[in-house]
C-alpha cells in the first residue's frame, strides 16, 4: 500500500474543519442560555450580545484575511511568471489560501466558545 503524505495546506484545512465541526455543539450548548435570556425582562442579554459580536467580528476578520491573502498572491504574480512557475492566481493555490485565511477566525471563535461553554479551560 502506498503511504500518502499530507501537505501543510491539507493539515491546516483539516484543523480548521475540525474546529468548525464543533459549531453544532456550540449552538446546542448556547441555546438554553439564549432561551433563558429571551424569557427574561431584559431586551438584550449578555449571551445574546456576545454571540452577535463574536460572529460579526469573526466575519470581518475572515473577510480582511481573505483580501490580504489575495493581495499577497497578486503581488507574487509577476515574480512567479518570470521564474517559470505557474502563478498561484491561475492554478487555484491563491483561492485555497484565501479560503483558509477566511475560515481561520471562525474556527478559532468556535473552538473558544466550545471551551467556554463546556466549562473546560
Amino acid at each position: 500500500m502506498k503511504k500518502t503524505r499530507k501537505t501543510r495546506g491539507a493539515r491546516k484545512a483539516a484543523l480548521i474543519g475540525g474546529d468548525l465541526m464543533l459549531a453544532p455543539m456550540v449552538v446546542m450548548m448556547r441555546m438554553p442560555l439564549l432561551v433563558a435570556e429571551a424569557q427574561s425582562d431584559r431586551k438584550l442579554g449578555r449571551e445574546t450580545v456576545r454571540a452577535f459580536t463574536e460572529k460579526t467580528t469573526a466575519v470581518a476578520q475572515g473577510a480582511i484575511a481573505a483580501q490580504v491573502s489575495l493581495l499577497q498572491s497578486a503581488a507574487r504574480f509577476w515574480p512567479e511568471v518570470l521564474s517559470g512557475r505557474i502563478p498561484s492566481l491561475v492554478n487555484g493555490e491563491a483561492t485555497r489560501k484565501s479560503l483558509d485565511a477566511a475560515l481561520k477566525p471562525a474556527g478559532r471563535t468556535v473552538r473558544a466558545n466550545f471551551r467556554r461553554l463546556s466549562g473546560r479551560s
